[in-house]
């Protein structure tokens, strides 16, 4: 299908699918099927979509944790498989359900993982760490020598952004990292998240089967459906779309 950069952002290209296939060894069927997609500097766009759909291979394919079948992904100007896979993984945070966090790790050393990897110096670290949890809205003195355990289900998720974050990267990459929480944290989350995604200004990739998630969050959504974009628009075109898929969507908030 044919897609048009937004107005806004840039329509600088970060993250292009050209022809991307992906069939495991042995599957009867593609996971994802001849994908074109542009992904623009600074937008935050939304996979949404029914398990299996194809959302979460397309994220790893990112992210060079799966490579095409056929076909190329390319990230900031080169393909997946011209990146190093470290140097492409530390450029890109990425935060999933129940944030992934290293349990043995107390927060603070979770938040500062990626740039100590980096070799940034120790009092760097120790001033990001804590101006990431303080940018999440936890207080650097009372949770950074805490463990994961010692967390509710949205500070861990808090601290998952913060860690995603803490080594600056150009792309967020982010798998349904609300799915598991309670409502209301996970409405309170949707609006800070939003709000931190508007200042800071990070191209984003954000996977949801929530259609109220999407609308709230992305600048554009992807509407996929075995492995192929059924829609892409932008939220107030997704409400006014005469795709089935999208409508068969919005009919369930209307219930």
């Amino acid at each position: 299908m044919s897609v048009q950069a937004p107005a806004t952002p840039s329509a600088a290209p970060a993250v292009e699918f050209r022809g991307v296939t992906y069939a495991p060894p042995g599957a009867a069927s593609p996971i994802i099927d001849h994908l074109d997609l542009e992904i623009y500097r600074g937008e935050t766009l939304v996979l949404l979509g029914e398990s299996g759909c194809g959302k979460t291979t397309t994220l790893r394919l990112i992210n060079r944790l799966l490579l095409p079948t056929s076909g190329e992904v390319w990230v900031e100007g080169k393909t997946t498989s011209e990146w190093d896979q470290i140097q492409l993984r530390r450029r890109t945070g990425y935060v999933i359900q129940e944030a992934g966090l290293f349990p043995h790790f107390t927060v603070g050393r979770n938040v500062a993982l990626v740039p100590t990897l980096e070799g940034w110096p120790a009092e760097r670290v120790g001033e990001r760490t804590r101006e990431m949890l303080r940018l999440v809205g936890l207080n650097a003195e009372t949770f950074s020598q805490r463990f994961p355990r010692e967390l509710s289900g949205g500070q861990r998720q808090r601290v998952g952004v913060a860690r995603a974050l803490a080594g600056d990267p150009p792309l967020l990459l982010l798998d349904e990292p609300f799915g598991a929480l309670d409502p209301l944290t996970r409405a309170a989350l949707q609006r800070e998240f939003k709000s931190l995604s508007q200042s800071l200004s990070k191209t984003t990739v954000f996977v949801t089967h929530d259609v109220r998630e999407a609308l709230l969050l992305a600048t554009r959504i992807a509407l996929m459906d075995a492995g192929r974009i059924a829609l892409l628009a932008a939220p107030d075109e997704f409400v006014n779309a005469d795709e089935p898929l999208a409508r068969a969507y919005l009919e369930t908030i209307r219930l």
